[in-house]
Formats: structure tokens, sequence, C-alpha cells
């Protein structure tokens, strides 16, 4: 039993230390990469006029000006 013990406690530690060495996530991060509508984007796109009048109207009506630069950039 108390080997068990030792061993659950082990286990929980060895978790709380594999999530805290993650840099490859912070470096996603850096990149400001976002995905919507299964549309991944990363940095800035350049938007034509069509592309640019549907963020326009697409934050007008609510959506986050993020959102709508990925969503109008793939499909306008």
């Amino acid at each position: 039993m108390t080997g068990a013990l030792a061993a659950a406690v082990v286990g929980i530690a060895g978790v709380g230390s594999a999530g805290a060495a993650q840099p490859s996530h912070q470096q996603n991060t850096r990149q400001d990469c976002r995905t919507y509508s299964s549309v991944s984007e990363c940095g800035q796109p350049q938007l034509n006029e069509k592309q640019r009048n549907c963020v326009t109207s697409a934050v007008q009506q609510g959506m986050t000006e993020r959102r709508a630069t990925v969503e109008c950039h793939a499909f306008a």
C-alpha cells in the first residue's frame, strides 16, 4: 500500500513538472496564431478591399476583429 501511495505522489509531481517545461506552447503564442472555422492564420494577413469590407461588416455585426480577419481572408 505504501509503495502505491509513493508511486502516486511521484506521478503527480511528474505531471506538474512536465506541464511547466513546455516552451513550445509559448513559442506558438508569440506567433499570434489563431484558428476559427477550421482555418488557421498566423500573423496579420494582407487583405484586399473586398476582404477589408467583409471585416468591417462582420465587426459591426458583433464579431471580433481577429475572427473576422481570419474568416474574411479565407472565405471572402
